[in-house]
This record gives C-alpha cells, structure tokens and sequence, in this order.
C-alpha cells in the first residue's frame, strides 16, 4: 500500500485538502491519513468545517505527501514541528507535493530552493522570498527531485490525477477522474489571474481581507 500524508493546521482551506483526498482515497493501492501537530479536529480558515487529524506527525515517518494551503501557512513557515517533518519524511517520500501557499510550507523548509515552483497568486513574492522561484502555472514538476506544486485551491484536484498517475498508472488516473465525475465546464473563465478583469481581481481581493 502506498501511504498519502495530508497534514492539517487551523485554517486550512478545505479543498487544498480534500480535493485530492476526493482522487486518491478511491484507489484501493493508496491510504490517505490526516496528519497534524495533534490528533482531533482542525477547522478551516473559515471555522465552518472541522476535519480529524488522525495521527500526529511523530506517527508518520514515511509517506508520500501532499500539503494543502490557506491562510495560516504564513505563520507555519516559522513552524518548527512542520518544518521538520517535512525534511524529515521528503528523504523516503515518492513524491513531495503542495497545493496553493502549502507550496510555502516547502519552501520554508528548504525543499523548493532554486526550483520553480506554483502558489496562490496572493503567495507569490513570499514564495519567492522563500528561495523559489515562481511560474504562473497550474501545475509544476520536478520529478528528479520527487516534487510537484499545484496553484490554488481547485487546482489540487488536478494535480491528484497526476500524482496518482506516477504513483500507480494513468488508468487508475482516469478512473479516478470518472468516479469524482471531474469535468470541468465552468460558466466563467476567470479563474486565472490573467484571465480577470479589474473588477473581479478588486471583488476577490476584498473578500480576503474581509475574512483575515
């Protein structure tokens, strides 16, 4: 079996997370745990949502792992415990990967240093701050280096289907697709920041910080 780590922290963002729990969790090759500083619920950026962490990162020492965004990230990257984890498990990991700021989790432990790398594109100059360097792309590998970043939020269902590509074969890929029934045919196209217009990025960025 392959082990899938997804760590948790208060006010992450709910589809970081279970987006690709959504993909993995239908292969039956692949266990998805919630991983966290301590076991019990850990609610999203929001409060709404409470999702269990199941085990503390001291129980998992050797998994692949995939680390979800949200607002909280930028405090984390002065997070010991999560820092070290990361450095730790990255040494037996198959694959390293992020979703959204989680990208920023990586970096601030080192493990996007001088890679080009995606995030959120309210994440961008602390990314690079952090020693990346960022591309406005919705998915970015480095396969000799065992990591992949996804941007924001939606974009961690994709990056799913890929990782569970290399882990297992691009059919279990499809079927995974077909059974979270993921066809995208959105009634807008602004879900990119070049794709926005200035009333809609203005409307998105006045909402986060009505949240903060």
């Amino acid at each position: 079996m392959t082990l899938v780590a997804i760590p948790l922290f208060p006010r992450f963002t709910a589809l970081d997370a279970v987006g690709p729990y959504e993909v993995m969790q239908r292969i039956p090759s692949i266990d998805v745990i919630f991983v966290g500083h301590r076991r019990g619920e850990v609610r999203t950026e929001n409060g709404m949502l409470g999702v269990a962490c199941d085990a503390t990162f001291d129980e998992v020492g050797k998994p692949d792992v995939v680390v979800p965004g949200g607002i909280a990230t930028r405090k984390l990257i002065h997070d010991d415990p999560i820092r070290n984890w990361l450095q730790a498990v990255h040494a037996t990991t198959t694959f390293t990967t992020s979703v959204c700021t989680g990208a920023l989790l990586l970096a601030a432990a080192g493990l996007l240093d001088g890679l080009t790398a995606t995030t959120h594109w309210r994440a961008v100059d602390l990314l690079n701050e952090l020693g990346a360097h960022y591309v406005p792309d919705r998915i970015v590998e480095h396969l000799p280096q065992r990591i992949i970043t996804a941007a924001g939020v939606s974009s961690g269902i994709d990056m799913a289907l890929r990782l569970t590509e290399l882990l297992v074969d691009r059919e279990a890929a499809q079927a995974a697709q077909l059974l979270i029934e993921y066809d995208p045919q959105p009634p807008f196209d602004s879900g990119a920041l070049a794709k926005a217009d200035e009333a809609t990025v203005a409307r998105a960025n006045e909402y986060l910080r009505a949240r903060k």
